[in-house]
């Protein structure tokens, strides 16, 4: 992609960070939805020509949308949508390759949640290398002849029980819906996003006021040199918070808060 479409998968990934990053949010079921839309699109090419027209307002668009899917996604998913056909594309396809693309980190985000994610890079690297090696196999899993269910029937046998279930899914939805890839750079493009999303870490910070965008970037920066790597801040205001932040990476609170400060010290007088 380049240029508009560039950008707007861009502000598409962030949005799905926040549906991501939140905890109640199920990461395998926006993939599953997700996957569907862009089976939809791929499919209808005059609704993606339309959801992509330059001339028709971004809300009509979004209106559109919200008609079509609202009941058969979920709202997440709904709204993920509406604002992607807000913004502009270079072409029509790119829309329903940045869907693909999303499914396929969200599921990569139901991984890292897991912490299986580290499983899915080499597992998919194996399989890579397994078909390149295998020209049988190769051939059964790319024969256009052979149906679906057979090929979803194959893979099982082949991945069931022995990858991560993140990995099981994003091969058979790479075998089953190529979109006019080759296998072999379906997989190589799967391996650079799961090898991407594991740079990637995010930080909770609770501040008792929103925090100003020269603070945020100061932050950011002192904990990514901290982890080193990259880090997305998930922001949060709560005025108990008295003074100061806190910030939680993983399992890990950086405790910055007059609040837990003032917690602290008691604790310590009363032993």
């Amino acid at each position: 992609m380049n240029g508009a479409s560039r950008e707007a998968l861009a502000a598409a990934r962030e949005r799905l960070d926040a549906l991501t990053d939140a905890t109640s949010a199920d990461a395998a079921q926006l993939a599953d939805e997700l996957a569907a839309v862009t089976a939809l699109l791929d499919r209808e090419a005059g609704l993606r020509r339309v959801l992509t027209d330059p001339a028709q307002h971004g809300e009509a668009k979004a209106e559109l949308v919200r008609r079509l899917l609202g009941g058969q996604v979920g709202e997440p998913v709904v709204d993920l949508l509406a604002g992607m056909v807000r913004s502009r594309w270079s072409q029509s396809r790119d829309l329903v390759d940045a869907l693909e693309e999303l499914a396929d980190l969200a599921d990569l985000t139901a991984a890292e949640k897991a912490g299986t994610l580290d499983d899915v890079e080499d597992e998919l690297f194996r399989f890579g290398r397994i078909v390149s090696s295998n020209t049988g196999l190769r051939a059964a899993l790319t024969d256009r002849a052979a149906s679906v269910s057979a090929k979803v029937e194959l893979l099982h046998r082949l991945l069931g029980d022995r990858v991560a279930a993140t990995t099981e899914r994003l091969v058979t939805r790479l075998v089953t819906a190529p979109r006019g890839r080759s296998l072999e750079a379906g997989i190589e493009s799967l391996s650079r996003l799961a090898a991407a999303r594991r740079d990637r870490m995010v930080a909770v910070v609770t501040s008792a006021v929103p925090l100003s965008d020269g603070q945020k970037q100061r932050l950011g920066a002192a904990l990514a040199r901290l982890y080193g790597r990259r880090m997305h801040l998930n922001l949060d205001v709560d005025p108990e918070v008295l003074g100061g932040i806190r910030v939680q990476v993983g399992d890990e609170v950086i405790n910055g808060s007059i609040a837990d400060r003032l917690e602290d010290a008691g604790r310590r007088m009363a032993s």
